[in-house]
């Protein structure tokens, strides 16, 4: 017997490690954009407070 035919790779699983490259750029991905979100949405807290519109939570004085 020849031990280098029975060594094929064409029928294994592709290698973990790429998919958990995959994963991790997927998830740094959706990471930057849940980020850039919340920024947006400071920034525009932010501003209505500084034109004295109404803000979405509900702290301070109740009328």
């Amino acid at each position: 017997m020849n031990d280098t035919t029975n060594r094929s790779n064409k029928g294994s699983p592709p290698d973990k490690g790429d998919e958990s490259k995959r994963g991790a750029a997927d998830r740094k991905t959706r990471l930057a954009e849940q980020l850039r979100a919340n920024l947006q949405k400071r920034k525009a807290q932010s501003r209505s407070r500084r034109a004295g519109g109404p803000t979405s939570s509900r702290t301070g004085s109740v009328p």
